[in-house]
């Protein structure tokens, strides 16, 4: 029964309301099932979420009394909710996957329920996660086609590969940041595609570049010299994909990866920071000529990049984050990218991406920003790990989204304690929640769409007091370590 129920692939999703609408939703049952995103495609509700008591939130605005001064999105690399979180009490995951019939396995797979491994946090083998590998696990809205993606282009199908879980006990930190404060259990990609227009989307929710098309998958250059942005080498293209779905034939058909080469309008949630005077830092790991592959999304931004924002905005090492923590230099807003070491990333060899994002959280817990500050922890693609739910309709989005489930922790004194929250999210909601809490407007991509992350706060509840997470690590590990020069993702 639970196959067949995950099968359905929950997920019609109520959007575009207006703010003052969302609010009132979520002041009579936030992140309850019966909030303003809770329709599900299947008829069968949802598990309830484990809700906080207390009084009800208020409007999440700067000009109505939020304490949040400081929003913390630190984003790590690859991987699915189910791969982190499949068997965390209460949440909907599985150990249970779906498979397609897949002759070409050894031994062949047969269709119907497949066991997925517990599995090593560190993920030997880098999995196909690009805009076809998403479409053919999609396989219609039925989710049973992991065993199909194909390994790179055109390579064998992956099999088993995809089929695994981490062994909870090698992730503790993430775990415990979730039962302390929320899990976002329903957090989708923008876009089912990989890392370079994943984090597009986490400073701007979206990648249209030209009237009707969007950026997918990774630009065309290759190699020790390839940067993904206004720094790629000449004759770079973008992969194109039409708002329809139309993916063949628009491969390397798009413009040069930097703004000013786009046909459409490309503002970022830079521009609306800038246009109040909020701060803002783009926290990166240092890039050096032999692995250009590592990459910054404000690279693409043009006045970004050949602007003084480049120098004073834009941040390296990403370490630095504890020294602005410690010096009062903490922006509004910040962005953390991890060393590839410490990103989660399969295929590493090493991850200390556990104790990596302890660190920062600890670093904020443990600082006067703690009872200002807002953390969200979000995984910027699925890294073609298996997941159980994903929505019904790809073009009701447009641009092949949205994708699947990634993992999302809010960590808040403010947070609603021990909530697992059923609301479906997109990064347009991290955006959105971000605009609200400044009174920025909008940017007009999925953040215009999105439900808001304000749902997972009670401003007017007593402040949690920090508890430091336990890992493995602490910062001063990482403010002693080497930078290893590797690409967060090379999405080979």
């Amino acid at each position: 029964m639970e196959g067949c129920r995950l099968r359905r692939n929950i997920y019609a999703m109520s959007r575009r309301y207006a703010f003052v609408a969302l609010v009132a939703a979520a002041i009579l049952g936030a992140c309850s099932t019966s909030g303003s995103n809770s329709a599900i495609s299947s008829g069968v509700p949802l598990r309830r979420a484990a809700r906080s008591s207390g009084v009800p939130l208020r409007q999440a605005s700067r000009t109505t009394g939020s304490p949040i001064q400081h929003v913390v999105i630190i984003i790590q690399e690859n991987r699915s909710f189910n791969d982190f979180f499949a068997t965390y009490p209460g949440a909907d995951g599985t150990t249970t996957g779906q498979a397609i019939a897949e002759s070409n396995c050894s031994p062949p797979i047969k269709p119907g329920p497949i066991t997925l491994a517990k599995a090593n946090l560190v993920v030997p083998m880098i999995l196909n996660h690009s805009y076809q590998g998403f479409d053919t696990a999609w396989d219609g809205g039925k989710l049973d086609a992991f065993d199909a993606i194909p390994a790179g282009k055109g390579g064998p199908p992956e099999c088993t590969e995809p089929y695994q879980y981490t062994d909870p006990a090698q992730i503790q930190p993430y775990w415990s940041m979730a039962q302390q404060y929320v899990l976002a259990e329903h957090m989708f990609t923008t876009q089912g595609s990989d890392s370079f227009t994943a984090h597009q989307d986490l400073i701007r929710g979206g990648t249209i570049v030209a009237p009707g098309k969007a950026m997918v998958d990774f630009p065309t250059c290759s190699g020790s010299k390839c940067i993904w942005g206004c720094d790629a080498p000449a004759g770079t293209h973008t992969n194109l994909i039409t708002q329809s779905g139309t993916y063949k034939g628009l491969q390397g058909k798009g413009p040069f990866p930097c703004s000013k080469n786009f046909r459409s309008r490309y503002l970022t949630l830079r521009d609306l920071l800038d246009s109040r005077s909020i701060s803002w830092k783009y926290y990166v790991p240092p890039m050096n000529t032999t692995n250009g592959r590592l990459f910054s999304a404000f690279d693409v931004i043009y006045p970004v990049r050949y602007g003084p924002e480049w120098t004073n905005n834009v941040i390296t090492p990403q370490t630095q984050i504890f020294n602005d923590i410690t010096n009062g230099k903490f922006p509004a807003i910040s962005w953390v990218i991890p060393d590839a070491l410490s990103s989660d990333h399969p295929g590493e060899g090493k991850d200390y991406g556990p104790s990596w994002v302890a660190s920062i959280v600890n670093a904020i817990g443990q600082s006067a920003y703690w009872n200002s500050t807002a953390i969200i922890i979000v995984w910027d693609d699925w890294g073609g790990l298996y997941d159980n739910l994903g929505m019904l309709d790809q073009t009701k989005y447009g641009y092949g989204g949205l994708g699947l489930r990634v993992p999302a922790i809010i960590i808040s004194p403010y947070a609603r304690a021990g909530l697992i929250s059923q609301t479906n999210y997109e990064f347009g909601s991290i955006l959105q929640y971000i605009e609200q809490n400044w009174g920025l407007g909008s940017l007009g991509t999925s953040d215009a769409r999105a439900a808001s992350l304000s749902d997972c706060f009670n401003y007017l509840q007593t402040p949690i007091p920090f508890k430091p997470i336990a890992s493995q690590h602490s910062k001063q590990f990482f403010l002693h370590q080497k930078p290893s020069y590797l690409p967060v993702d090379t999405d080979m």
